[in-house]
């Protein structure tokens, strides 16, 4: 067997046509030139074992790489790709879950939505994960193969090699100033849970009876009416607290600004709960009689106890997550 022939051969094969004899021709010469006079057979093999794989060798005469995504764009490939899923399928679940609430007609028990709404998110969620894969991959992919560079140097975010001087515009994170993840995306979930709550909840949050079918919903807890003549000012409160999570996306970790972003939002979200629980008609009258002949005790009492609990629970929530966010933008 001519082990230069059959070496040849498989190169050969993985060359593009236009270009592949003059190639081919050039490796012969190459080969023979390395060869000893008088060789054997142990010769060839370390010359073609110095020349290495055919596949690897074929690879270098081709114009376009061999691998999908390459070493030059494959940490801006995968850092894209952490950024971007998370927030994709945040923002799906989100759309998914007032989808799915518009068309409520509040005659099915509120643990079958959950259930429903789990799965219908769990789905969505892999979902838009194989989407965002495969566009973001296609998109690597097409700019790998129009790169005419050889450098093969990994790239940064920015799209330019590397220098100690990108090191300069890397704030250094200490682990207790540093915001998790699951904190950013756990904080669009509640938002994406709460709206969805306070815009149906006529529908969601009342009383519950075990029936026939399961739980059955008895009488809402809120007038709707009620709650939706502030909906200009919850909106907004939504937009602030996605627009929290999204800077501490970015930033990754508390900042003083960012202290004082969720101070600005936690007061304003305080005081426009304040306001809606001490409107006299927040609660449905049927709720409101419905447990008073539960626990037997007044209209008055039973209110006072629901908005007084409510507010004190509320303001100490707020004044935590005051008191924590600025304890973190204060460490060093």
């Amino acid at each position: 067997m001519n082990l230069i022939e059959v070496y040849i051969q498989e190169v050969a094969q993985r060359l593009p046509e236009k270009n592949r004899e003059d190639i081919t021709l050039e490796l012969r010469s190459t080969i023979e030139d390395m060869l000893p006079d008088g060789y054997n057979e142990d010769d060839v093999k370390a010359v073609l074992e110095k020349l290495g794989s055919p596949v690897t060798l074929a690879s270098g005469y081709r114009e376009r790489p061999m691998h999908l995504i390459g070493p030059r764009y494959f940490d801006v490939y995968v850092t894209l790709l952490k950024m971007i899923l998370p927030i994709a399928a945040v923002s799906s679940l989100i759309v998914m879950i007032a989808e799915y609430f518009i068309g409520y007609s509040g005659e099915e028990a509120v643990l079958n939505v959950i259930l429903d709404v789990i799965g219908f998110g769990i789905w969505r969620i892999l979902e838009i994960g194989i989407h965002v894969f495969f566009w973001l991959t296609l998109v690597f992919a097409f700019i790998e193969r129009i790169d005419e560079g050889k450098d093969e140097k990994p790239l940064t975010a920015s799209l330019k090699k590397w220098t100690p001087d990108d090191l300069k515009n890397i704030a250094y994170i200490p682990k207790k100033k540093e915001i998790p993840k699951f904190e950013i995306f756990g904080g669009l979930m509640w938002t994406a849970i709460w709206s969805t709550l306070y815009f149906y909840a006529n529908h969601l949050v009342g009383v519950y009876e075990g029936g026939r079918n399961g739980l059955e919903f008895v009488t809402p807890t809120f007038s709707q009416e009620v709650l939706l003549r502030y909906w200009p000012i919850v909106v907004i409160i939504i937009g602030l607290e996605i627009a929290l999570s999204l800077y501490k996306l970015i930033k990754r970790q508390w900042t003083q600004r960012m202290a004082i972003f969720n101070t600005v939002l936690q007061l304003i979200g305080t005081i426009v709960f304040i306001v809606i629980l001490l409107n006299p008609d927040v609660l449905s009258k049927d709720f409101i009689t419905y447990m008073t002949d539960l626990f037997t005790i007044t209209t008055n009492q039973f209110t006072t106890w629901i908005v007084g609990g409510g507010i004190f629970i509320f303001m100490i929530a707020a004044a935590f997550s005051i008191f924590d966010g600025f304890r973190k933008a204060n460490i060093r």
